[in-house]
């Protein structure tokens, strides 16, 4: 592979224009095919195989008006402190706000509280409900001006009024975080190459790499049912894996000029090398990626499919557009003093004192001091590292998962205050009711001897009476639960539920019942992401551990990588719990409650993380296994990785947590989390596992670290990416251009 891979770099180096042009002109392509496809198809959310999702079946079958999916507001009127609903004033006010309320742009009917006797048992609190033509995501600026404008007039008569449901717009602050991030970004490859060319490079590409995917999902959007949200991922992990396999390569080709050597070859051997630690960088993130097929639930499947094309997008420039831009500019992405040499130019004065002063250094770089650090001291290192994270990873065993809903959002927001007014007038459990589908051929006979049974049951607030459809083959019973729809207690009502109704279908006649409703949902959702946890795990890990054997030719350099990940990643779950479960720190980070850890949060971050930590894996014991396939010894492989690659690593991690860390400023707080997970996995993983605990391991293990039994070796193919094979290439190709080609490969 090295070998394919020096000619392709050489390739592109040669042909800047024409590898340019073609990737200019699939941007192009992809672009003007996403401009001229139809619109996307909106948002929908199903997990096959729950009973949840069967129920929701059946409704859309047996009462099809009733599946229309149109958008609702529900507004939530309180009176005056002191007075009732009911009085005479107070009703002229709340009707008036009905009747604003009706004649909103978009709004096909509002309900009247008095009339559909939605009032609380105390009389202070009632609710109307505004339904609309369109569904929630159709909705424009003018309709959610409208309605908060309905809003505001009754607030304006002295009545408390607040409103939630998918009607209501929901506050996205446009800050700056991410702005931030890529400005840290920015600056640290600055510092890192000393160069601006060398440093925007990395950024354009991975910014052209997520433009080409971006607009390929788009455009395959309706073929393939892609709604707007599935780019999410792939934007995320895209920047990512972007800027880091154009930061190795550029680093690569910069070490090669460093050596003396012609720019095309310097190209050439950089894509060689550093291009086989991409290519299997990038077949980890998409094997992560792809996964999340096995969660079967298929927004997340299009998620990591969508994500997994923009990640080999991202490698596929990284071998070729990458070395092409270096074609542009092979001698300014050197620093001055750099550059100046190269061209044989007169140095300035301070220049010349700067190029003496490092030529007479010999003191090692830091990243060759600290693995001498870890290599005199493994046993402590390992030590400190091990207990440090797993005394952070202890909370991580009280993780509770959670959907994201108006009773998660920040108490200032609307949505928020008419979730409480509700929980307080109404019950705790009335913003989560339950709905149970009776079919039978006398639903409403069956359906209404179900609900007797089903409101003497523990924890069951009320029952509605049976609303049957017009063949009356099935009907349906509102359940309201004594608890709120993140409590325990509710999640055991569905099952106790759910686990009756064997035997109610055979004391009511029903062939079928079955419970559901946005509750259910969600306690089914949080299941199917449990259940599908650890095998996802183990799919991931396992060919990952296949593909990092095949790589290093090593049975225990995978096995550390492997068990590496799962303490980062169990550490940044702990940190998770602690701030945003616990509370703790949470004034630091501006979190503004405390409650339940999204359910989707572990298994993305899982697989984010995961790629990215077996990139820094990659990129960092590649240059060991080079060295040491090279005759170093053991310990000579650590020092020579961290020399060559400590620093480009750290300069990954520092720039992938930054803009991770943008998204911790975001007022959001499920963003908030997100970010935080990303950025504290991601600096746990780079500094702590791959920085200290591997290293330490090397030590320890010394030859047994590169132990392969010999039967396994003969099966296993050669992949070279400690270019081995790409020396001997060099050794023996023939002198070309008039230029003397190197005859013994160098590392």
């Amino acid at each position: 592979m090295a070998t394919f891979l020096y000619k392709l770099g050489r390739l592109a180096f040669r042909r800047r224009g024409l590898m340019t042009l073609l990737w200019v002109l699939v941007f192009a392509g992809v672009g003007y095919a996403a401009s001229a496809a139809s619109a996307p198809p909106a948002d929908t959310f199903s997990m096959p195989g729950t009973e949840s999702q069967k129920a929701f079946d059946l409704l859309q079958k047996k009462f099809p008006a009733a599946s229309a999916e149109s958008a609702s507001a529900r507004v939530v009127i309180r009176a005056p402190q002191g007075h009732k609903i009911s009085d005479p004033e107070t009703k002229t006010k709340v009707e008036a706000l009905v009747a604003d309320l009706t004649k909103a742009p978009g709004v096909i009917g509002a309900t009247n509280p008095y009339q559909a006797k939605t009032v609380s048992k105390d009389g202070t609190t009632a609710y109307a409900v505004a339904t609309y033509k369109d569904q929630a995501p159709k909705l424009d600026d003018k309709q959610h001006n409208g309605l908060d404008a309905a809003l505001g007039r009754g607030r304006d008569s002295g009545l408390t009024v607040e409103a939630g449901g998918d009607a209501v717009k929901i506050d996205a602050s446009a800050g700056s975080g991410e702005q931030i991030g890529i400005l840290i970004s920015a600056l640290v490859l600055f510092l890192t190459f000393g160069s601006l060319i060398a440093a925007g490079m990395p950024l354009l590409t991975a910014l052209f790499g997520v433009g080409v995917g971006i607009s390929a999902i788009t455009a395959l959007g309706s073929t393939l049912g892609l709604s707007s949200t599935t780019s999410t991922l792939a934007m995320m992990i895209g920047i990512a894996v972007g800027i880091d396999y154009a930061l190795f390569i550029i680093s690569r080709y910069r070490s090669e000029i460093a050596e003396g050597r012609e720019r095309s070859e310097a190209a050439g051997r950089a894509v060689g090398t550093a291009g086989s630690a991409v290519v299997f960088a990038g077949l980890t993130v998409i094997i992560a990626l792809a996964g999340l097929a096995v969660v079967n639930i298929p927004m997340l499947t299009k998620m990591g499919m969508a994500a997994a094309g923009t990640v080999a997008i991202a490698v596929l420039i990284a071998l070729t557009l990458v070395p092409a831009l270096l074609g542009w500019a092979p001698v300014r992405v050197l620093r001055r003093i750099e550059r100046n040499q190269h061209k044989g130019k007169p140095l300035s004065a301070r220049q010349q004192r700067k190029a003496a002063k490092l030529a007479a250094r010999t003191k090692p770089n830091l990243g060759s001091r600290w693995a001498g650090y870890v290599l005199r001291h493994p046993v402590a290192v390992l030590l400190v590292g091990v207990v440090g994270l797993g005394a952070m990873a202890v909370p991580a065993a009280s993780l509770e998962l959670g959907l994201p809903g108006e009773g998660t959002m920040a108490p200032s927001t609307t949505q928020r205050k008419a979730y409480d007014m509700l929980s307080e007038s109404f019950g705790p459990g009335f913003n989560g009711p339950l709905m149970i589908t009776v079919s039978s051929k006398d639903a409403k006979t069956a359906a209404t001897t179900l609900g007797t049974d089903l409101a003497k049951q523990n924890g069951v607030e009320s029952v509605s009476p049976a609303s049957p459809n017009e063949a009356n083959d099935t009907s349906i019973l509102n359940v309201v639960p004594k608890t709120g729809p993140t409590d325990s207690e509710t999640e055991d009502l569905v099952h106790t539920l759910r686990g009756l109704a064997s035997g109610e279908e055979t004391s009511t006649g029903a062939t079928e019942i079955l419970v559901t409703g946005q509750t259910a949902m969600f306690i089914d959702f949080s299941k199917t992401l449990d259940d599908a946890l650890v095998p996802y795990l183990g799919l991931v890990v396992g060919l990952a551990f296949l593909l990092l054997m095949l790589v290093f030719r090593s049975v225990l350099v995978p096995l550390k990588a492997a068990l590496g990940f799962l303490l980062s990643v169990s550490a940044s779950l702990g940190a998770v719990v602690a701030i945003f479960q616990w509370g703790w720190l949470k004034d630091a980070f501006s979190v503004e409650q405390a409650g339940p850890i999204m359910s989707t949060m572990p298994i993305f971050m899982i697989g984010v993380v995961f790629g990215l930590a077996m990139d820094y894996e990659v990129f960092l014991v590649s240059r060991m296994r080079e060295a040491y396939a090279h005759g170093a010894s053991p310990d000579e492989a650590v020092v020579t990785g961290f020399r060559h690659g400590g620093r480009v690593v750290s300069a990954a991690a520092v720039i992938m947590a930054s803009v991770f860390s943008g998204f911790i400023l975001d007022d959001n707080s499920l963003v908030k989390m997100i970010g935080f997970a990303l950025a504290a996995a991601v600096l746990l993983d780079a500094f702590v596992v791959r920085m200290a605990i591997i290293p330490a391991l090397f030590a320890l293990l010394g030859k047994s670290a590169w132990w392969l039994p010999r039967w396994l070796g003969a099966i296993l193919p050669n992949v070279d990416i400690e270019g081995e094979k790409l020396g001997k290439y060099l050794a023996s190709a023939p002198l070309t251009s008039g230029k003397r080609r190197e005859q013994e490969y160098v590392s």
